[in-house]
Protein backbone atom coordinates (compact mmCIF):
# COMPACT_ATOMS: atom_id res chain seq x y z
CA UNK A 1 0.00 0.00 0.00
CA UNK A 2 1.22 3.36 -0.90
CA UNK A 3 1.47 5.88 1.26
CA UNK A 4 -1.07 9.02 1.11
CA UNK A 5 0.24 12.72 0.69
CA UNK A 6 -2.29 14.27 -0.79
CA UNK A 7 -5.85 14.66 0.64
CA UNK A 8 -8.86 12.77 -1.02
CA UNK A 9 -12.52 13.54 -0.54
CA UNK A 10 -14.20 10.83 1.82
CA UNK A 11 -16.93 9.65 3.51
CA UNK A 12 -16.33 9.76 7.16
CA UNK A 13 -17.18 5.68 7.84
CA UNK A 14 -14.50 5.26 4.89
CA UNK A 15 -11.53 7.22 6.34
CA UNK A 16 -11.81 5.34 9.63
CA UNK A 17 -12.10 2.49 7.72
CA UNK A 18 -8.60 3.54 5.74
CA UNK A 19 -6.89 4.80 8.88
CA UNK A 20 -7.63 1.37 10.20
CA UNK A 21 -5.97 -0.29 7.79
CA UNK A 22 -3.29 2.02 7.89
CA UNK A 23 -2.23 1.57 11.31
CA UNK A 24 -2.08 -2.35 10.95
CA UNK A 25 -5.84 -3.37 11.56
CA UNK A 26 -5.68 -7.30 9.52
CA UNK A 27 -8.97 -8.80 10.93
CA UNK A 28 -12.36 -7.24 11.13
CA UNK A 29 -14.97 -8.61 12.02
CA UNK A 30 -18.71 -6.87 11.71
CA UNK A 31 -22.61 -6.37 10.74
CA UNK A 32 -24.44 -4.46 8.52
CA UNK A 33 -26.47 -1.24 10.30
CA UNK A 34 -26.97 1.82 9.57
CA UNK A 35 -25.79 4.39 9.52
CA UNK A 36 -22.16 2.84 9.69
CA UNK A 37 -22.49 -0.08 7.22
CA UNK A 38 -19.78 1.85 4.94
CA UNK A 39 -17.10 0.96 7.05
CA UNK A 40 -18.27 -2.51 6.82
CA UNK A 41 -18.27 -2.39 3.13
CA UNK A 42 -14.75 -0.45 2.48
CA UNK A 43 -13.42 -3.29 4.92
CA UNK A 44 -15.01 -6.27 2.84
CA UNK A 45 -13.22 -4.67 -0.51
CA UNK A 46 -9.65 -3.90 0.85
CA UNK A 47 -8.93 -6.99 3.56
CA UNK A 48 -8.57 -9.80 0.85
CA UNK A 49 -6.48 -7.45 -1.34
CA UNK A 50 -3.66 -7.22 1.42
CA UNK A 51 -3.72 -10.38 3.03
CA UNK A 52 -6.52 -9.50 5.78
CA UNK A 53 -9.71 -10.84 7.41
CA UNK A 54 -12.92 -9.48 6.76
CA UNK A 55 -15.66 -11.55 7.95
CA UNK A 56 -19.73 -10.61 8.51
CA UNK A 57 -20.68 -12.00 11.24
CA UNK A 58 -23.98 -13.47 11.78
CA UNK A 59 -24.32 -11.23 14.85
CA UNK A 60 -22.74 -8.30 16.72
CA UNK A 61 -22.42 -10.85 19.50
CA UNK A 62 -20.55 -13.14 17.16
CA UNK A 63 -18.56 -9.99 15.53
CA UNK A 64 -17.58 -8.91 19.13
CA UNK A 65 -16.48 -12.55 20.59
CA UNK A 66 -14.45 -12.91 17.29
CA UNK A 67 -12.00 -9.76 18.15
CA UNK A 68 -11.94 -11.43 21.21
CA UNK A 69 -10.57 -14.21 19.41
CA UNK A 70 -8.42 -12.14 17.54
CA UNK A 71 -7.01 -9.81 19.80
CA UNK A 72 -5.97 -12.63 22.29
CA UNK A 73 -3.92 -14.20 19.26
CA UNK A 74 -1.97 -10.51 19.01
CA UNK A 75 -3.76 -9.26 16.14
CA UNK A 76 -4.26 -5.63 15.66
CA UNK A 77 -8.48 -6.17 14.68
CA UNK A 78 -11.93 -3.93 15.02
CA UNK A 79 -15.46 -4.46 14.82
CA UNK A 80 -17.98 -1.41 14.22
CA UNK A 81 -21.27 -1.33 14.56
CA UNK A 82 -24.16 1.61 15.46
CA UNK A 83 -26.26 2.38 18.79
CA UNK A 84 -28.20 -0.88 19.58
CA UNK A 85 -25.54 -3.25 18.04
CA UNK A 86 -22.86 -2.12 20.40
CA UNK A 87 -25.45 -2.32 23.41
CA UNK A 88 -25.09 -6.38 21.94
CA UNK A 89 -21.86 -5.88 22.21
CA UNK A 90 -21.28 -4.40 25.26
CA UNK A 91 -20.88 -8.23 27.16
CA UNK A 92 -17.93 -8.88 24.76
CA UNK A 93 -16.15 -5.74 25.64
CA UNK A 94 -16.65 -6.38 29.09
CA UNK A 95 -15.34 -10.12 28.55
CA UNK A 96 -11.95 -8.21 26.45
CA UNK A 97 -11.52 -5.86 29.65
CA UNK A 98 -11.10 -8.58 31.89
CA UNK A 99 -8.73 -10.42 29.94
CA UNK A 100 -6.61 -7.57 29.05
CA UNK A 101 -7.21 -7.59 25.79
CA UNK A 102 -6.37 -5.04 23.01
CA UNK A 103 -8.99 -4.02 20.35
CA UNK A 104 -10.74 -1.38 18.26
CA UNK A 105 -14.51 -0.47 18.73
CA UNK A 106 -16.47 2.04 16.41
CA UNK A 107 -19.58 3.44 17.17
CA UNK A 108 -21.54 5.28 14.77
CA UNK A 109 -24.27 6.61 16.76
CA UNK A 110 -27.85 6.48 16.03
CA UNK A 111 -30.88 7.66 17.74
CA UNK A 112 -32.69 5.56 20.45
CA UNK A 113 -33.33 4.04 22.34
CA UNK A 114 -34.17 0.53 20.84
CA UNK A 115 -34.41 0.69 17.17
CA UNK A 116 -35.09 4.47 17.47
CA UNK A 117 -33.88 6.20 14.38
CA UNK A 118 -31.13 6.38 11.81
CA UNK A 119 -30.18 10.00 12.21
CA UNK A 120 -27.49 11.48 14.08
CA UNK A 121 -27.13 11.23 17.75
CA UNK A 122 -25.19 11.27 20.99
CA UNK A 123 -27.28 9.58 23.74
CA UNK A 124 -24.71 6.62 23.88
CA UNK A 125 -22.55 8.97 25.81
CA UNK A 126 -23.16 7.43 29.34
CA UNK A 127 -22.91 3.61 27.81
CA UNK A 128 -19.57 4.68 26.36
CA UNK A 129 -17.43 6.19 29.24
CA UNK A 130 -19.98 4.38 32.12
CA UNK A 131 -21.71 1.13 31.38
CA UNK A 132 -20.20 -0.30 28.43
CA UNK A 133 -20.41 -3.84 30.17
CA UNK A 134 -20.59 -5.34 33.49
CA UNK A 135 -18.10 -4.64 36.41
CA UNK A 136 -15.60 -2.39 37.56
CA UNK A 137 -14.03 -1.47 34.35
CA UNK A 138 -13.20 1.60 32.03
CA UNK A 139 -12.21 1.93 28.31
CA UNK A 140 -10.68 5.01 26.76
CA UNK A 141 -13.08 6.88 24.41
CA UNK A 142 -12.57 9.51 21.75
CA UNK A 143 -14.55 11.44 19.91
CA UNK A 144 -13.73 13.12 16.51
CA UNK A 145 -15.85 16.25 14.84
CA UNK A 146 -13.75 16.27 11.11
CA UNK A 147 -13.62 13.19 8.67
CA UNK A 148 -9.87 14.17 9.42
CA UNK A 149 -10.27 13.51 12.74
CA UNK A 150 -12.22 10.62 12.54
CA UNK A 151 -8.84 8.98 10.42
CA UNK A 152 -6.29 10.34 12.70
CA UNK A 153 -8.37 8.80 16.01
CA UNK A 154 -8.58 5.77 14.86
CA UNK A 155 -5.02 5.70 13.66
CA UNK A 156 -4.12 6.75 17.46
CA UNK A 157 -6.81 4.46 19.11
CA UNK A 158 -4.87 0.75 18.07
CA UNK A 159 -1.69 2.43 19.83
CA UNK A 160 -3.82 3.36 23.16
CA UNK A 161 -5.56 0.48 22.83
CA UNK A 162 -1.60 -2.13 22.51
CA UNK A 163 -0.28 0.62 25.12
CA UNK A 164 -2.53 -0.04 27.62
CA UNK A 165 -3.86 -3.86 26.80
CA UNK A 166 -7.52 -2.34 26.92
CA UNK A 167 -10.45 -1.99 24.46
CA UNK A 168 -10.80 1.22 23.01
CA UNK A 169 -14.02 3.13 21.64
CA UNK A 170 -14.69 5.82 18.73
CA UNK A 171 -17.81 7.72 19.08
CA UNK A 172 -18.87 8.97 16.01
CA UNK A 173 -22.33 9.72 14.93
CA UNK A 174 -24.54 9.15 11.92
CA UNK A 175 -24.06 12.98 10.59
CA UNK A 176 -20.18 12.58 11.18
CA UNK A 177 -20.22 9.13 9.22
CA UNK A 178 -21.82 10.30 6.28
CA UNK A 179 -20.24 13.52 5.80
CA UNK A 180 -17.71 13.70 3.18
CA UNK A 181 -14.24 15.82 3.68
CA UNK A 182 -11.05 16.49 2.39
CA UNK A 183 -8.80 14.09 4.85
CA UNK A 184 -5.38 13.02 4.38
CA UNK A 185 -4.85 9.56 5.32
CA UNK A 186 -2.10 8.57 8.32
CA UNK A 187 1.29 6.68 6.62
CA UNK A 188 1.21 2.83 6.38
CA UNK A 189 2.11 1.51 10.18
CA UNK A 190 5.11 -1.21 9.53
CA UNK A 191 6.41 -1.39 13.49
CA UNK A 192 4.96 -2.61 16.31
CA UNK A 193 5.10 -3.45 20.00
CA UNK A 194 5.59 -7.01 20.92
CA UNK A 195 3.10 -9.25 22.60
CA UNK A 196 4.27 -11.70 24.91
CA UNK A 197 1.11 -11.97 25.91
CA UNK A 198 -0.50 -13.27 23.06
CA UNK A 199 -1.95 -16.86 22.63
CA UNK A 200 0.63 -17.58 19.09
CA UNK A 201 1.41 -20.67 20.34
CA UNK A 202 5.10 -21.86 21.41
CA UNK A 203 8.13 -24.57 21.20
CA UNK A 204 8.62 -24.79 25.05
CA UNK A 205 10.45 -21.68 24.72
CA UNK A 206 8.07 -20.17 27.39
CA UNK A 207 5.22 -21.35 29.63
CA UNK A 208 1.84 -21.57 27.70
CA UNK A 209 -0.46 -18.01 27.30
CA UNK A 210 -3.60 -17.92 28.86
CA UNK A 211 -6.36 -15.50 28.09
CA UNK A 212 -9.18 -15.70 30.51
CA UNK A 213 -11.35 -13.27 32.31
CA UNK A 214 -12.59 -16.08 34.89
CA UNK A 215 -11.46 -15.62 38.35
CA UNK A 216 -12.58 -18.56 40.87
CA UNK A 217 -10.75 -16.73 43.80
CA UNK A 218 -12.00 -13.50 44.74
CA UNK A 219 -8.37 -12.54 46.03
CA UNK A 220 -7.34 -13.26 42.44
CA UNK A 221 -10.29 -11.04 40.97
CA UNK A 222 -9.56 -8.27 43.24
CA UNK A 223 -5.98 -8.04 42.38
CA UNK A 224 -6.11 -8.43 38.61
CA UNK A 225 -8.89 -5.48 39.13
CA UNK A 226 -7.06 -3.17 41.68
CA UNK A 227 -3.40 -3.89 38.55
CA UNK A 228 -6.05 -2.73 35.68
CA UNK A 229 -7.05 0.41 37.88
CA UNK A 230 -3.45 1.38 38.55
CA UNK A 231 -3.46 1.74 34.50
CA UNK A 232 -6.48 3.71 34.45
CA UNK A 233 -4.84 6.22 36.44
CA UNK A 234 -1.72 6.47 34.30
CA UNK A 235 -4.57 6.88 31.41
CA UNK A 236 -6.29 9.58 33.46
CA UNK A 237 -3.07 11.38 33.76
CA UNK A 238 -1.59 11.15 30.18
CA UNK A 239 -4.62 10.66 27.83
CA UNK A 240 -6.40 13.43 28.08
CA UNK A 241 -7.07 15.23 25.04
CA UNK A 242 -9.33 18.42 24.06
CA UNK A 243 -9.28 21.66 21.94
CA UNK A 244 -9.82 25.19 22.76
CA UNK A 245 -11.49 27.90 20.85
CA UNK A 246 -11.46 31.30 21.98
CA UNK A 247 -11.10 30.49 25.30
CA UNK A 248 -8.74 33.01 26.55
CA UNK A 249 -10.85 35.74 28.13
CA UNK A 250 -13.99 33.29 27.98
CA UNK A 251 -17.10 34.08 30.50
CA UNK A 252 -19.21 31.71 28.59
CA UNK A 253 -17.61 28.65 28.06
CA UNK A 254 -19.60 25.99 25.59
CA UNK A 255 -18.41 22.02 26.40
CA UNK A 256 -19.32 20.51 23.25
CA UNK A 257 -17.71 16.92 21.25
CA UNK A 258 -18.21 15.14 18.12
CA UNK A 259 -20.39 16.94 15.45
CA UNK A 260 -22.42 19.04 18.20
CA UNK A 261 -19.25 21.40 18.69
CA UNK A 262 -18.76 21.86 15.07
CA UNK A 263 -22.57 23.66 15.69
CA UNK A 264 -21.21 25.06 19.21
CA UNK A 265 -18.23 26.49 17.64
CA UNK A 266 -20.41 28.64 14.60
CA UNK A 267 -22.25 29.55 17.82
CA UNK A 268 -19.48 31.31 19.49
CA UNK A 269 -18.36 32.98 16.30
CA UNK A 270 -21.43 34.72 16.51
CA UNK A 271 -22.04 35.19 20.08
CA UNK A 272 -18.41 37.22 19.48
CA UNK A 273 -19.95 39.11 17.28
CA UNK A 274 -22.17 40.12 19.55
CA UNK A 275 -19.94 41.17 22.55
CA UNK A 276 -20.55 38.32 24.59
CA UNK A 277 -17.36 36.77 25.53
CA UNK A 278 -18.04 33.05 24.52
CA UNK A 279 -15.32 30.05 23.96
CA UNK A 280 -15.18 26.47 23.42
CA UNK A 281 -14.08 23.28 25.07
CA UNK A 282 -14.18 20.39 22.42
CA UNK A 283 -13.40 17.43 24.40
CA UNK A 284 -11.09 14.94 21.96
CA UNK A 285 -11.08 12.18 24.72
CA UNK A 286 -15.00 11.48 26.60
CA UNK A 287 -12.64 9.43 28.74
CA UNK A 288 -11.00 10.24 30.26
CA UNK A 289 -12.78 13.63 30.32
CA UNK A 290 -10.25 16.67 29.86
CA UNK A 291 -10.91 17.77 33.61
CA UNK A 292 -7.50 19.76 33.53
CA UNK A 293 -8.34 21.79 30.80
CA UNK A 294 -11.48 22.40 31.33
CA UNK A 295 -10.72 23.45 35.20
CA UNK A 296 -8.07 25.91 33.30
CA UNK A 297 -10.71 27.99 32.35
CA UNK A 298 -12.02 28.97 35.41
CA UNK A 299 -9.82 31.51 35.91
CA UNK A 300 -12.23 33.74 33.06
CA UNK A 301 -15.41 31.32 33.04
CA UNK A 302 -18.94 33.04 34.94
CA UNK A 303 -20.72 29.34 33.51
CA UNK A 304 -20.73 27.00 31.32
CA UNK A 305 -23.10 25.45 28.89
CA UNK A 306 -22.87 22.01 27.32
CA UNK A 307 -24.27 21.53 24.28
CA UNK A 308 -25.44 17.49 23.16
CA UNK A 309 -26.76 15.78 21.00
CA UNK A 310 -29.31 13.89 23.65
CA UNK A 311 -31.30 14.67 26.54
CA UNK A 312 -27.68 16.23 29.01
CA UNK A 313 -25.14 13.23 29.64
CA UNK A 314 -21.49 14.37 28.89
CA UNK A 315 -22.91 17.84 31.43
CA UNK A 316 -22.62 15.29 34.36
CA UNK A 317 -18.80 15.18 33.69
CA UNK A 318 -18.58 18.97 33.34
CA UNK A 319 -20.34 19.44 36.30
CA UNK A 320 -17.94 17.35 38.33
CA UNK A 321 -15.23 19.10 36.72
CA UNK A 322 -16.48 22.13 37.87
CA UNK A 323 -16.94 20.86 41.29
CA UNK A 324 -19.51 23.69 41.82
CA UNK A 325 -17.60 26.73 41.53
CA UNK A 326 -19.57 27.78 38.47
CA UNK A 327 -23.41 27.69 37.22
CA UNK A 328 -23.22 24.86 34.50
CA UNK A 329 -26.49 24.39 32.29
CA UNK A 330 -27.26 22.02 29.32
CA UNK A 331 -28.81 22.63 25.65
CA UNK A 332 -29.69 20.08 23.43
CA UNK A 333 -31.92 18.47 20.82
CA UNK A 334 -32.41 14.15 20.65
CA UNK A 335 -33.96 12.05 18.49
CA UNK A 336 -32.22 13.08 16.31
CA UNK A 337 -32.90 16.53 15.76
CA UNK A 338 -29.46 18.17 14.70
CA UNK A 339 -29.78 21.81 16.54
CA UNK A 340 -28.81 25.04 14.37
CA UNK A 341 -26.15 27.17 15.65
CA UNK A 342 -29.00 30.17 16.00
CA UNK A 343 -30.89 27.86 18.68
CA UNK A 344 -27.30 27.73 20.73
CA UNK A 345 -26.90 31.05 20.35
CA UNK A 346 -30.23 31.65 22.06
CA UNK A 347 -28.62 29.30 24.74
CA UNK A 348 -25.58 31.75 24.97
CA UNK A 349 -27.71 34.73 25.41
CA UNK A 350 -29.98 33.79 28.03
CA UNK A 351 -27.05 32.08 30.19
CA UNK A 352 -25.05 35.26 29.49
CA UNK A 353 -27.93 37.35 30.73
CA UNK A 354 -28.54 34.73 33.56
CA UNK A 355 -24.73 34.81 34.90
CA UNK A 356 -24.83 38.43 34.89
CA UNK A 357 -27.23 39.21 37.45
Amino acid sequence: MTEQTEKVLMKGNEAMAAAAVRAGCRFFFGYPITPQTELAAYMSKVMPKIGGTFLQAESEISAVNMLYGAAAAGARAMTSSSSPGISLKAEGISYMAGADLPGVIINVERGGPGLGSIQPSQADYWQATRAMGHGDFFMPVFAPSTVQEMADVVYRAFDVADQYRTPVMVLADGLLGQMMEPVQLPEEKTEFADKPWATVGHENAREHNVVNSLFLQSEMLESSILSRWERYEQIKKTEQQSEGFLLEDAEIVLVSFGAAARIARSAVVKAREEGIKAGLLRPITLWPFPEVALQETLSTARAYLSVEFNMGQMVDDVRLAVSGQRPVEFFGRTGGIVPTPAEVLGAIRALNQKAGE
